[in-house]
């Protein structure tokens, strides 16, 4: 009797171990809630809450994967890192996506800039880094010298910067952002220094106190960024560089976007909707740019490749004021081929079925009723091309076995056509 006791005891404990090891490496857990601090790879099981008490790593060589409907709750006191060395795979789904948050009493007015957790920081032995239907919310903490990805020389490796919600780094690594939400951060939503990569279907607002863009590619990305709602970001939805001088250049396709409101926050020369610089080589179709502050802008003094190319981009403005800085001229304002552009106030309304276009342009709160849909009389329909070619119309294959299209361009412009 007393054996059968003990070997049923041993075959629970292995069966504990066993569920431990599916989530942590290294903290006591279980295959569903759990807390983790340190290494950490294998699987966090669909719907469970996982308590993150302090920076944890994924291993060079190692995964996590996160199953739909998981919690991922940041410790506000430590204010966690989340270091990929090995690869992540957050995989939600629209009705029940994975969210990297904060508990509820510390999404206040006066934190809606966040600053409440740091960020996830892939270093360059990441390979694979995937985020779909994932929220990141209520994070982009400053640095320290006690700060893991200072002591590791990741990111901007200094004491002082405020971590995006993403930071890649693989010239040769796949990164897939789609269907994803990023809110609530203190400066940059993502900066990207490499890759092949796709952003589709993301939403980016209440970004940036200071400063900060939604997405900012530098050298070594080939990126195809398409049907992404960006509000009022603090400084541009787009910023595209080739800063560094990583292989390859940076080649950056962006296409059916809707801009609301970007740049106004941050008045400066840099403060607008899509920035230009250090020889990047970018082709913009079928962009809306709803009340921002200017449009396409380059940097004068280092422009972007000549082989760059614009067109069919549409430009709203409520206010003249908002209107006479589209224009091209001394601001360094792109023209493009077919672009839609009047000089006077009002005209080109896209007609979004909710969203009121009086709004204040240097308003940051997003009312999540707004729809950005264009309405069955809109203007804006049929405007868009589709001859273009995209880097990853053939897709990208990770090493799980799911192949990642960059999304078909459409014959209207923005983000959304007509709600069906």
């Amino acid at each position: 009797m007393k054996l059968t006791g003990f070997l049923t005891a041993l075959a629970l404990a292995t069966l504990v171990f066993t569920g431990c090891e599916k989530a942590n490496i290294d903290v006591d857990t279980t295959p569903a809630d759990g807390s983790a601090i340190g290494e950490v790879s294998g699987v966090w099981a669909k719907g469970s809450t996982q308590v993150i008490k302090g920076d944890i790593i994924i291993p060079e060589g190692k995964s996590l994967t996160i199953e739909e409907g998981v919690t991922v709750l940041m410790d506000t006191l430590t204010k966690p890192e989340i270091v990929v060395k090995g690869n992540l795979y957050s995989l939600g789904t629209e009705a029940n996506p994975v969210k990297f948050t904060v508990n509820d009493s510390y999404k206040t007015d006066a934190k809606k800039f966040g600053k409440l957790w740091g960020g996830i920081l892939a270093a360059p032995t990441c390979a694979e880094l995937v985020l779909d239907h994932t929220i990141l919310e209520y994070g982009g903490a400053t640095t320290s010298d006690a700060s893991t990805s200072v002591k590791m020389g990741l990111y901007k490796a200094v004491a002082g910067e405020n971590l995006p919600a993403l930071w890649f780094s693989n010239v040769n690594g796949k990164l897939i952002v789609q269907n994803s939400i990023v809110r609530n951060f203190q400066e940059d939503c993502t900066y990207i220094e490499g890759g092949k990569i796709i952003f589709a279907n993301n939403m980016f607002y209440t970004t940036g106190v200071t400063g900060g863009e939604a997405m900012n590619f530098k050298s070594g990305c080939l990126a195809d960024v398409g049907f992404n709602l960006v509000y009022s970001a603090n400084t541009n939805a787009l910023k595209l560089s080739n800063a560094g001088d990583r292989t390859p250049q940076a080649y950056i396709i962006a296409y059916n976007n809707t801009m609301v409101n970007t740049g106004w926050r941050r008045p400066t020369a840099k403060g607008g909707s899509v920035w230009l610089e250090a020889t990047v080589r970018a082709d913009l179709y079928n962009n809306l740019f709803a009340n921002t502050r200017f449009g396409v802008k380059r940097d004068p003094k280092k422009p972007e490749d000549a082989r760059s190319k614009y067109g069919n981009n549409w430009y709203y403005g409520y206010d003249q004021a908002t209107v006479n800085q589209f224009q091209p001229g001394s601001n360094d304002i792109v023209a493009g081929t077919n672009d839609v552009k009047s000089k006077m106030a009002g005209d080109n309304d896209p007609k979004f079925v909710t969203y009121p276009l009086s709004t204040a342009t240097n308003n940051a709160v997003f009312t999540t009723t707004w729809d950005f849909h264009l309405q069955r009389n809109s203007p804006a329909l049929g405007k868009g091309i589709t001859t273009f070619t995209r880097h990853h119309k053939a897709g990208i294959t990770t090493a799980n076995g799911i192949t990642y299209v960059s999304p078909e361009p459409a014959t209207y412009v923005g983000a959304y056509g007509v709600k069906l």
